[in-house]
Order: C-alpha cells, then structure tokens, then sequence
C-alpha cells in the first residue's frame, strides 16, 4: 500500500474519530441550538428550556419597542396563514415573539414559563412591558389565563376564535393532567384557572380587548368562548371589540388572518412602555 493511500485512510479515520466524538458529546447533553420554521425570518432560542422565537421590526432608537406575543407557539405554529399580518406588524415596527409551552391548556406549569419569556423580553431585549397578547384558538387560553393573572403587564388581548373557557375546550376531563389534577379536582378549582371566569383585574385595568370569530364555529362555539366573555368584560365595564364573520366556522378561511381591524387594534395598543 502506497504511503499515499497509508496518509488518506489515517485522515478519514481521524475524521471519523472526531465526528463519533462530537456525537458523543451531544448526547450526552451537549446544548443543541433549537430550530423552527417561521413564516418570517427570526431568531429561535432557548427560554426555560423552553422554545422561543423573536421576530424583530426595526425600531427607532428611543421609541417604545412595542410587541405581540403570540400563541401557540407549537412545532407547527406559527405558520404560514400569519405571515400577512406578521408583515403587516413589522411594517408598523412592531416586533413578534414566543414560546412553546406544549399543550399546558393555560395550566400553572404553562403560565410560568410565559412568565420566563415576559422577563426576557422586558428585562434582558428591552420590549415594552405590555405587549398585546395574540391568541389563535387554544392559544387564546394560554394567552389569557396569563393575562388573568397579570393585568398589569398587558396592553391588550386580540384573538382568533380564540378559546376563553377551559370548560369548552379542550373540557375539564382533557385538560386535567396539564394542571396535576384529577377531573373532579380541576372543576372544583374552575373558577381559580377559567379565562372567562378570571375577568375582574383585566377590566379594573381597563386592558382592551377583541376578537374575531365565527358564527357558526363548533370546535370553539362562539356563545361559550368570545361572546361569553365580551358579555362579562362588559357587565364589568370592559371595553371588547368583536367581529363575527357570517357563516364562518373553525376554519383557515383568509379572512380571519388578513383583518385590518386586527392589526389596526395591535397597532393601537402596543406600543405603551
């Protein structure tokens, strides 16, 4: 064998050495950098363990580096159907973030780790300290059961038939693991978690909402989700704001996801301090 062939297989091996090394390392429990596809270039990090992803607009220094927390934030999510009115956030330099908190249905474990990427965002990226919580269905029960339990750090809500009671969807049965509760123990305790049951400190902070939803929806029924709650946030004196397309259900249909008086609520809202 010629000293050549000798040469290059040494290499290879040495190479090959390196990368069993650096698989190694790996698993066991060398950090791999998280990844996710967006519908618009951004950054994807790590918060509490947790998947994260900041869309940035650019901002003027000195302004209000307003932003819309979206959610859910899930491997899929958010997808494509929200790149026109991310486009239309950045445009108004308004930024987009969030965090994958698995299926927590709004539970304590989940409302923790929104906590983590509020503190992020405010405290270490200097975001506004009330951002606009967007919800997209089961998103709007994570948004606003954290919301519920932080009136003071929220500029508004803005939903997509957003779900508003745990006890519509996904129901107090399926939900109960996420909470480390029996189904008999989570609807005892109802009233401590349910987003419409949980109103009172939004409307005494006076924080706006709305939504967009459905008429004839029957996975996220508009009379037990957002008409619910505009009936209550407004029996408190809230002020909510909802549309209700004629014939529209649970759907992808464009409407729901290019509304300007969607983006027009956001832009309104989101850049207080």
């Amino acid at each position: 064998m010629s000293n050549f062939v000798t040469t290059t297989i040494r290499m290879w091996l040495v190479i090959a050495g390196l990368m069993l090394v650096s698989a190694g390392l790996a698993s066991a429990g060398e950090p791999v950098a998280p990844m996710k596809n967006l519908p618009v270039p951004g950054e994807v990090f790590r918060v509490s363990g947790r998947t994260a992803f900041l869309i940035p607009a650019k901002v003027e220094p000195g302004k209000v580096k307003g932003w819309v927390w979206y959610a859910p934030t899930l491997p899929n999510l958010p997808g494509k159907e929200e790149r026109w009115m991310f486009e239309k956030f950045l445009a108004l330099g308004i930024s987009i973030a969030g965090i994958d908190v698995g299926e927590s249905f709004g539970s304590p474990a989940g409302r923790a780790q929104f906590t983590a990427l509020y503190d992020e965002m405010t405290s270490r990226r200097g975001y506004s300290t009330k951002p606009v919580l967007l919800g997209r269905s089961r998103g709007g029960l994570m948004t606003l059961s954290w919301a519920a339990e932080n009136p003071d750090k929220v500029g508004g809500f803005a939903g997509i038939y957003p779900v508003c009671s745990l006890a519509s969807y996904p129901g107090v049965a399926n939900a109960a693991g996420a909470y480390g509760l029996s189904s008999a123990q989570l609807q005892a305790r109802l009233s401590e978690h349910n987003p419409v049951d949980r109103l009172t400190g939004l409307a005494k902070a006076k924080v706006p909402l709305f939504a967009i939803h459905g008429d004839i929806d029957k996975v996220v029924p508009l009379e037990a989700n957002s008409g619910l709650m505009k009936e209550r946030y407004a029996a408190m004196g809230g002020s909510m704001e909802l549309l209700v397309p004629k014939s529209q259900g649970h759907n992808m249909w464009v409407g729901f996801f290019q509304c300007e008086e969607l983006v027009r609520f956001v832009r309104t809202h989101s850049s207080r301090p």
